[in-house]
């Protein structure tokens, strides 16, 4: 698959595209200056792999020739090792430059966060969940704004829901979240010292735009207004601010109470709810066609246990990629960057194999 003159005839729709990309016909069109751009970007992206993979194994070759020649051989013998050592990884980012790019990948990402078994517990675990993104957001340039929260007596969450913009991919860097998340540890409720086991659900939905053309008639909507609820502010429950859609035809529903406008509350609401509409619309379709094969990439099974926190031995244990890490305190700390990139790696193993089957 890592054929140089293959590659280099991907590349030559790149001064096309770059055409394309000036034409005011095209700028003037959303959707299709969208779909451009994002098949620009992943041939400069398959262009800038390629440049430095090739050039690696033309430098080992040079080193390699170089062996030979009494006078450069010393040298050669330092680089080669080195120059091998890099080319595995820039293999690795070429071969996933060329798998078909999810054009979802660049959504906004909508998480919903639910506290399940264990109670106060469970809610607790969900505020820790919450913290973890954020504090990785935060570090990465990404923008978490919450669009409801139902919080629980002792300060955590019964279900949190948030949307995360900006970077390069939201919905991609986070769409493997997907899952039931289990904690193992000692509640603060806890008086003898018991370990307990409690869970929380995570939903990583790609957020609905414009592309979308996503038109919900205000006859299949229901809207309930009610008095936020919550801890502290003066303006809880004193104000009719918060806003609960259903959705008539399907029975989806999503509410904010997070703003004091009854406005903000009534745009958040609707942007979850046709986030969730849309999901649903492709869970109807995925099943309708059937999965020939199982991966990470999607929804997946929601249901599904994927990770594993075990607070005592300072465990995080993913179960679908086998991985432990003996560093959960600092996974907690929103440092989640090893643990993305194995998952990324393994996800990227999968769709080239898919790729080759399909070949």
């Amino acid at each position: 698959m890592l054929d140089r003159d293959l590659i280099q005839s991907y590349l030559t729709a790149l001064p096309n595209l770059e055409a394309q990309m000036a034409d005011p016909a095209v700028t003037g069109d959303r959707r299709r200056y969208g779909e451009v751009l994002r098949e620009h970007t992943r041939l400069k992206k398959i262009e800038a792999a390629a440049t430095r993979f090739f050039g690696l194994q033309a430098e080992i070759e040079a080193a390699k020739e170089l062996l030979a020649d009494p006078d450069m051989a010393e040298m050669a013998q330092e680089e080669l090792p080195l120059l091998e050592a890099q080319l595995p990884e820039a293999e690795n980012k070429l071969t996933e430059a060329l798998l078909p790019e999810d054009p979802l990948d660049s959504r906004n990402a909508m998480i919903e966060i639910r506290a399940g078994t264990g109670g106060d517990e469970a809610a607790l675990f969900a505020a820790d969940l919450f913290r973890m993104y954020t504090r990785w957001c935060e570090t990465h340039g990404y923008k978490v704004t919450v669009m409801d929260a139902s919080p629980s007596e002792l300060g955590g969450y019964k279900e949190i829901v948030l949307s995360v913009s900006g970077g390069e991919t939201p919905y991609g860097r986070f769409r493997f979240e997907s899952g039931g998340h289990r904690v193992q540890r000692v509640p603060v409720t806890e008086a003898q010292g018991r370990i307990h086991t409690s869970a929380a659900t995570v939903i990583v939905l790609p957020e609905a735009d414009e592309e979308d053309d996503l038109v919900i008639p205000e006859s299949e909507l229901r809207v309930d207004i009610f008095c936020a609820g919550g801890h502290g502010g003066q303006g809880v429950n004193t104000t009719y601010s918060a806003i609960r859609i259903t959705h008539l035809p399907t029975g989806l529903v999503a509410q904010c109470q997070d703003e004091r406008s009854q406005h903000r509350n009534k745009e958040k609401a609707l942007a979850v709810l046709k986030s969730r509409i849309l999901d649903a619309r492709r869970q109807e379709e995925a099943a309708k066609v059937g999965a020939t094969r199982l991966t990470l990439r999607g929804s997946g099974d929601r249901s599904q246990r994927i990770r594993t926190y075990n607070f005592p031995q300072n465990r995080l244990t993913d179960h679908r990629i086998n991985l432990t890490l003996y560093s959960l305190d600092r996974v907690m700390e929103g440092e989640l960057d090893e643990l993305f990139a194995q998952m990324d790696a393994f996800d990227v193993k999968q769709r080239f194999e898919a790729a080759l089957e399909n070949n």
